[in-house]
């Protein structure tokens, strides 16, 4: 017998950090995610990492967790990253993405630091994010199949 299976539904969960209000950014990933299928679950701005949690918990099919900081203080915002982990409440990939630290030099400490936190991708550049998701999806795919 041969049936069709309906595509499942690719869904994130996306938000701006805590201590940022730039809400322009957030609209138009949201609106690119949606051009090419994903269902978002917008947080809006100024959102406590908690805030994610609870939006995963409310939603674990979620595929990743979409973290927007344009004031360079992600470091910051995200620093109950590790605890949030630990008691199983971010169990999804976090992808942080734009301007990661304060001032024009940018350092690979100021990306560690955030590796460091537990953030498992960072993205400077938006147009990045499907390729990002679709390659994590893919890794999942082969690790499911290979059991």
């Amino acid at each position: 017998m041969n049936t069709l299976r309906e595509p499942q539904e690719r869904l994130v969960i996306l938000g701006v950090a805590e201590s940022d209000s730039h809400a322009v950014a957030n609209h138009l990933i949201r609106m690119q995610l949606i051009e090419h299928g994903f269902t978002v679950i917008n947080l809006g701005v100024c959102t406590p990492l908690s805030d994610f949690a609870d939006a995963l918990e409310l939603h674990p099919e979620a595929e990743a967790v979409l973290i927007g900081s344009l004031n360079g203080h992600a470091h910051q915002d995200l620093r109950t990253l590790p605890e949030l982990r630990a008691a199983g409440r971010l169990g999804r990939p976090v992808v942080v993405g734009g301007n990661l630290s304060v001032g024009s030099r940018k350092s690979e400490a100021d990306l560690q630091r955030l590796y460091d936190l537990g953030v498992d991708h960072l993205l400077p550049d938006a147009n990045e994010l499907v390729l990002l998701l679709d390659m994590l999806q893919a890794a999942k795919a082969a690790e499911l199949q290979n059991g």
